[in-house]
């Protein structure tokens, strides 16, 4: 198993950042009428999800971290309703959806794994 040193060494922190770039790119694809709604909404929560994964890590502390961690978690959840809403409004197409989606739940397992780990 590889050392962690920092946030950026933890599985659950790097597929969230990857994730949290996919959709910020995916999000500008979406109609300009979106641009406070939906775009902002996705793009927020593409940078939470991984900010609050290296905030909790930062804290020093395993009650905080798993904290942030469930906020995490709690981010993913409601990117994947918005994307939901971006799917159903036909703004992106069912294969980018998916891609993402994937990536997603993927995130979704190791940070939930990364929970239990702390005994959240």
């Amino acid at each position: 198993m590889a050392e962690i040193n920092s946030y950026r060494d933890l599985i659950a922190w790097q597929k969230s950042y990857s994730l949290g770039k996919n959709v910020y790119v995916l999000a500008g694809q979406l109609p300009e009428v979106e641009r406070f709604g939906l775009i902002a909404s996705l793009r927020r929560l593409s940078v939470l999800i991984a900010s609050h994964i290296a905030q909790g890590y930062g804290r020093g502390n395993t009650t905080d971290y798993v904290y942030f961690l469930k906020q995490a978690r709690g981010e993913l959840y409601t990117l994947d309703t918005q994307l939901l809403f971006a799917l159903d409004f036909k703004y992106i197409a069912d294969p980018e959806y998916k891609r993402v989606k994937s990536e997603l739940d993927e995130s979704e397992r190791v940070l939930a794994g990364l929970i239990r780990s702390l005994g959240g």
